[in-house]
C-alpha cells in the first residue's frame, strides 16, 4: 500500500470513528446512568451530585442515580468509576480530596487522575473561613501570628484528617506565615468544629456555608477567608492573601468526571446540559446563597484546573513532609 492510500486509509478509520462517537452520544442516554459519590450522604460533594442528577433527568429524559460508595478517603470510589466501562454511563462527582490531594500524599494511589478520568464540568466551589476560639486574642493574620509566636508549641488546629485540603491549606498557611502548630486530626469537619466551639482547638478551616453562621452567634472569630477574593455574602472579612500572604488561596471544590476514554461528544453533551442549567437565575442564586460560587469551567479548562490543583498540593505535602 502506497503513502497515499495508507494516508486516505488513516483518514477514512479517523472520519469513521467520529461519526460512531456522533451516533453514540447522539442516543445517549437510553438507560440508567450511575453518579458515583465516594463520600457519605449529605456532604457538599453528595448534594451537588444531586443537583445534577436532577438536572440531566430534567433535560436528557432520562434516570441518573447517585450511588455512594464511602470508605477510603474518597479513593475506593474513584477506583470503580476508573474500572469502569467508558460509556457514560458511569460518572464521578470528584472533590479536591481524592483527586488532587492524594495523589501528593498517598504512596500507592490505584489511579492518575490527569490520565485515568476526564473531567465533565466544575460545578461550583467554596472558600472556607480561618477561624479561631473566642477566647484567641486574634481578629487578623497578624495578631495570630504574634498569639502563636507568644504561645510557642501551644497552638492546635484541627483538620477532617491526614492528608486533606483542610489539613495542607492550613500547613500552607503557617508555611507562609512562617509559624509552627500543632495538627490534631479528626474524622470529619463536623468533629473538629465542635472542638473548636468547645475550645479544645485553637484554629481550623470551617466551610463558609457553615462559618457564617458560627460568626454570628459568637461561637468563633475567623481572622480571613482563603478565597482569591472577598465573598458577597460577607464582604467585610479580608482574604488571607490580603493580609500579607499573597498567592494563598484554598478551595473545596466539585465537579463530575468520567472515565478516561468516555467519547468526548458524550462529554459535550453532558457539559452543554449542566452549563446551560447552571447558569439560570434559580441556580445561580442557589448556590450562591450556600456560598458557593458556581463555575462553567468547560472539560478543559477542568482539567488544567485539576493539573494545576494537584501540583499545587503535591508541593505543599512536599515541603510539610506529610505522607500515608
Amino acid at each position: 500500500m502506497n503513502i497515499k492510500n495508507r494516508f486516505f486509509v488513516f483518514n477514512f478509520f479517523i472520519a469513521l470513528y467520529a461519526w460512531s462517537s456522533l451516533c453514540f452520544a447522539q442516543n445517549y442516554p437510553n438507560r440508567p446512568t450511575k453518579i458515583i459519590v465516594p463520600f457519605v450522604a449529605g456532604g457538599p460533594t453528595d448534594v451537588q451530585a444531586r443537583w445534577a442528577a436532577q438536572q440531566l433527568n430534567l433535560v436528557l429524559g432520562q434516570t441518573y442515580i447517585v450511588e455512594n460508595r464511602v470508605g477510603g478517603g474518597g479513593v475506593p470510589g474513584v477506583e470503580s468509576v476508573v474500572k469502569s466501562p467508558a460509556d457514560g454511563y458511569t460518572l464521578l462527582a470528584g472533590n479536591p480530596g481524592p483527586l488532587t490531594v492524594a495523589p501528593g500524599v498517598k504512596a500507592n494511589m490505584p489511579y492518575q487522575t490527569s490520565k485515568d478520568l476526564a473531567p465533565i464540568m466544575l460545578i461550583a466551589r467554596t472558600a472556607s473561613c480561618l477561624s479561631v476560639h473566642p477566647s484567641v486574642p486574634a481578629n487578623n493574620v497578624k495578631e495570630f501570628v504574634a498569639y502563636v509566636n507568644a504561645n510557642p508549641g501551644k497552638v492546635n488546629y484541627g483538620s477532617p484528617g491526614v492528608g486533606t485540603v483542610g489539613h495542607l491549606s492550613i500547613e500552607l498557611f503557617a508555611t507562609q506565615a512562617g509559624i509552627k502548630i500543632n495538627h490534631i486530626p479528626y474524622k470529619g469537619a463536623a468533629q473538629y468544629q465542635n472542638d473548636l466551639i468547645a475550645g479544645h482547638i485553637q484554629l481550623a478551616q470551617v466551610q463558609l456555608a457553615n462559618c457564617l453562621p458560627l460568626l454570628k452567634q459568637g461561637k468563633i472569630k475567623t481572622i480571613g477567608i482563603t478565597a482569591d477574593k472577598r465573598n458577597a455574602l460577607a464582604p467585610e472579612i479580608p482574604t488571607i492573601a490580603e493580609q500579607g500572604l499573597p498567592g494563598f488561596q484554598s478551595y473545596n471544590w466539585n465537579g463530575l468526571l468520567a472515565p478516561a476514554a468516555t467519547p468526548s461528544a458524550i462529554i459535550n453533551k453532558l457539559y452543554t446540559t449542566l452549563s446551560k442549567q447552571l447558569a439560570t437565575k434559580e441556580n445561580q442564586e442557589l448556590f450562591t446563597s450556600q456560598g458557593f460560587e458556581p463555575s462553567n469551567f468547560t472539560p478543559e479548562e477542568f482539567a488544567n484546573f485539576i493539573q494545576l490543583e494537584t501540583e499545587k498540593w503535591a508541593k505543599v505535602a512536599k515541603m510539610a513532609d506529610i505522607k500515608e
